[in-house]
């Protein structure tokens, strides 16, 4: 099993390697346009061939940020473009339930250009904010600006966290054994992301209820 499960993350980790900062760049575009990519799997295999010097910290961050950026900014055009009936009838077929983009609306309606910085910063809500911006014409520019500056937030934060936990173990890719190690090791960086998990979606679902108690007021 621990073959299996090393092999794999070297397999994915070289993969992120080879396609460097194209790959980071079109992965977390996905990411932001709802498709399964999450950027927990995207950023710390790339900050720890960053540690290695085989990619650059600040390549590996402008990449991930500026792919945010781009996958955010197709979903806002199509959602302005196409409008509310494209999204309800398509949204199924890329992961956007219904629920998830009636919620992303009340945050939007209850929080505006600074909701979609904060968002960027959230699990789930992040995926999808910028349909919301879109169908309700948001200004571009305040859309970008809130968009990249929450989303470089975001991608630092986890090329760290990815340094940290294993860009200082370059034995990780050929030692099956290491990456049991590294858990060990490492384990309170591993606790304590879990914890800010945690908290960022119990934030998450305290400012939905806030939106909800806004709208419902209005």
């Amino acid at each position: 099993m621990q073959e299996t499960l090393h092999h794999l993350l070297a397999t994915w980790m070289q993969f992120i390697l080879d396609w460097g900062y194209l790959g980071i760049f079109v992965m977390m575009a996905l990411e932001s346009t709802a498709l399964p990519v999450p950027a927990e799997i995207v950023i710390p295999p790339a900050a720890y061939w960053a540690a290695q010097g085989r990619l650059s910290f600040a390549g590996v961050i402008v990449a991930a940020t500026a792919g945010s950026w781009f996958g955010s900014a197709v979903s806002y055009w199509i959602a302005w473009k196409f409008g509310r009936p494209l999204v309800d009838r398509f949204g199924k077929y890329i992961f956007l339930k219904p629920e998830k983009i009636a919620k992303a609306d009340q945050w939007f309606g209850a929080y505006g250009a600074g909701g979609i910085f904060v968002a960027r910063l959230l699990p789930v809500i992040r995926h999808v904010i910028s349909i919301p911006a879109g169908l309700f014409r948001m200004n571009f520019k305040w859309f970008s600006i809130m968009t990249v500056t929450g989303a470089a937030i975001f991608c630092s934060a986890l090329a760290w966290f990815g340094a940290k936990v294993i860009g200082d173990h370059p034995e990780l890719m050929n030692d099956p054994s290491a990456m049991s190690e590294v858990l060990k090791e490492k384990s309170h960086y591993l606790i304590g992301f879990a914890l800010a998990i945690g908290a960022l979606y119990w934030l998450m679902t305290w400012m939905q209820r806030r939106a909800q108690k806004r709208n419902a007021s209005n």
